[in-house]
């Protein structure tokens, strides 16, 4: 993953999220759960790392909407 820049959270009322489940149903509904109270950034791209079975995203989120 790409370090945090502080510029993108040059705004209060934006977040950065990284999430690591278990698997990519978890991920799924956990994103889908931030997506019915804020504004997010969407279907995020999976990133799996050889020999651990769990996946990470990256999401952003506007907590103003």
């Amino acid at each position: 993953m790409k370090p945090i820049d502080p510029a993108h959270l040059d705004e209060p009322g934006l977040l950065v999220l990284d999430i690591t489940v278990t698997d990519e149903a978890v991920l799924q509904a956990a994103v889908e759960e931030f997506g019915r109270h804020w504004a997010t950034s969407g279907t995020p791209r999976v990133r799996r790392v050889p020999g651990d079975p769990s996946v990470t995203t990256r999401l952003y989120a506007d907590l103003r909407r």
